[in-house]
């Protein structure tokens, strides 16, 4: 401004001193909050590149956990600077471990498969020595092929005797047909197994098995087998609700959720969400997994799906749970595995690390530090994998507790100087949210730290749905969680899923009373096996 221009009035001069200032302070404010933004619109490409071609594995490479192997590491996080702060975060970590997986090689053929013996001999001209006398056998090199017959393809024909009375010719009496798991239907047991295995296990959609069996020459529409199976569903229902008893014997259940595209919904749009519920429990010998079906992912399904049931809930952070966690009888656990996640991506937008002025290293980020803490816990629960309940649960107290401590104390001194709405910020404030429940799992040495196995069993639908895509009507969603319960039970009490379903599907539908339904759950076979 021109100073020929100023007011000469001293009154009038500072009035004009401040609207000049609180311009300036307004501009300066508008930066800074422009400056945030494109920090956060930064670090949301950097996520979405990593998303998009970055490695899916939250492990941490030897080189990070390298980073720790001073007692004490400084941090400073590039967001803090930005505000002006410039003092390091110090934390007290010890070195982490870390083991490279060796190389397995190939692995032996199965010993229990039937060996079909090839003999390749010396042609008899070659079996002469250049010095005239015949070469003698002094042993055999075998070498190994696994070779495939493609599925045996049979039709039973269950012949029924009759019988009649040739002097008084009362009636005829014609032999029982043995109790079928579909009546008046030519799919046999081993056929629905194979079916459900196809499907469900091994993500075949039930297009591909027609044209399968076209190429046989069987004709088996689509709707066939989808009808198949959702009566299968129904025939299995009672084996289900011993599941479900099961289930809840456990000390604990966790539960996770997916979406699912239902066409036919009622009152919903075919391209609205429904959603599959798991629960995993049950005793340590006796693992239950149930897949349940609802339209909704409201809080009200998580109540239904637990009422009644005492014990521990682990889960991640999703809100519907909450309602279910505020019951007495109910304790909520948190999930580590999230939380770490949170740090994980955090960690993808502080990827440049500053230098140590005095000892020229590279000092870890906040988010590499909260990550070596998470990664300690993990390595004392590889320490107790094989211990007994009571044995863990003392490990827990003595090494998880004080590193839990270290880990809340700078949990809250860092917290404070991070932008909450960064990723770093999310992630911290996660872990500040969710604090009482993730460090309830040292409270018993049968609790988990994180709820990777819900996970690692839901899984299965997720890849099977990348397959086919949807469920055609609600019937056939209440099928498919009917049949992964089986399958995905099975599978976790180690037990192979096709053997299993022929066994169900053949001795189900003969069970006259409850003694004959619980002599199919999984864990009564594998011990009669």
């Amino acid at each position: 401004m021109d100073a020929k221009l100023l007011p000469t009035d001293p009154e009038a001069l500072k009035t004009l001193l401040l609207e000049q200032s609180k311009k300036i302070f307004e501009q300066d404010s508008r930066l800074k909050e422009n400056h945030k933004h494109i920090r956060f619109l930064e670090e949301q490409i950097a996520l979405l590149r990593n998303q998009r071609f970055g490695k899916s594995s939250e492990k941490s490479s030897p080189d990070q956990i390298g980073l720790f192997n001073e007692a004490e590491s400084e941090a400073t996080d590039s967001l803090c600077e930005e505000e002006g702060e410039g003092e390091a975060t110090e934390a007290v970590i010890e070195s982490a471990s870390y083991t490279r997986r060796k190389s397995s090689g190939r692995k032996p053929l199965p010993a229990d498969l039937p060996r079909v013996r090839i003999e390749h001999d010396l042609p008899k001209k070659e079996k002469i020595c250049d010095c005239g006398c015949a070469l003698k056998a002094i042993g055999e090199e075998v070498s190994e092929q696994l070779d495939i017959i493609p599925a045996k393809i049979q039709v039973l024909q269950h012949v029924r005797k009759k019988y009649a009375c040739g002097n008084c010719e009362v009636g005829v009496k014609t032999a029982a047909l043995p109790a079928q798991p579909i009546p008046k239907s030519n799919a046999s047991p081993n056929l629905l197994a194979y079916i459900t295995t196809a499907k469900y296990q091994d993500a075949m959609p039930l297009a591909r098995l027609e044209k399968g069996f076209q190429r046989i020459q069987v004709e088996l529409p689509r709707s066939t087998l989808a009808n198949w199976m959702i009566r299968c569903s129904h025939l299995v229902q009672p084996l289900l609700n011993l599941f479900n008893d099961k289930l809840r014997e456990g000390p604990v259940i966790q539960c996770d959720e997916t979406p699912l595209q239902v066409l036919n919904e009622p009152e919903k749009s075919a391209q609205s969400k429904s959603y599959m519920w798991i629960r995993r429990g049950g005793l340590p010998d006796q693992k239950v997994i149930l897949f349940d079906y609802s339209p909704s992912r409201s809080g009200a399904i998580a109540s239904d799906l637990l009422s009644g049931y005492r014990g521990y809930l682990q889960t991640d952070d999703y809100s519907g749970y909450y309602a279910v966690a505020t019951e007495e009888q109910i304790t909520h656990l948190g999930c580590w595995a999230h939380a770490r996640r949170k740090f994980v991506e955090a960690q993808v937008t502080t990827k440049a690390k500053s230098k140590n002025k005095k000892s020229g290293k590279s000092k870890p980020s906040r988010a590499d530090i909260a990550i070596n803490y998470i990664t300690h816990l993990y390595n004392i629960e590889r320490k107790g994998k094989e211990l007994s309940a009571e044995e863990r649960y003392q490990l827990r107290q003595k090494e998880s507790l004080p590193v839990l401590d270290k880990l809340h104390a700078w949990l809250e001194k860092t917290r404070p100087k991070v932008i909450p709405k960064s990723t770093l910020g999310k992630a911290l404030n996660y872990l500040h949210k969710n604090w009482r429940k993730l460090q309830i799992y040292t409270a018993s040495g049968n609790l988990k730290i994180d709820n990777n196995a819900a996970e690692n069993a839901i899984r299965p639908f997720v890849v099977g749905r990348k397959n086919w895509l949807f469920s055609a009507t609600p019937r056939g969603a209440h099928a498919s969680a009917a049949l992964y319960s089986l399958i995905e039970t099975a599978k976790g009490n180690d037990l192979e899923p096709y053997a299993y379903l022929c066994k169900v599907f053949s001795e189900l539908p003969k069970a006259q009373s409850l003694e004959d339904i619980e002599v199919l759950l999984p864990w009564n076979i594998k011990q009669a096996d």
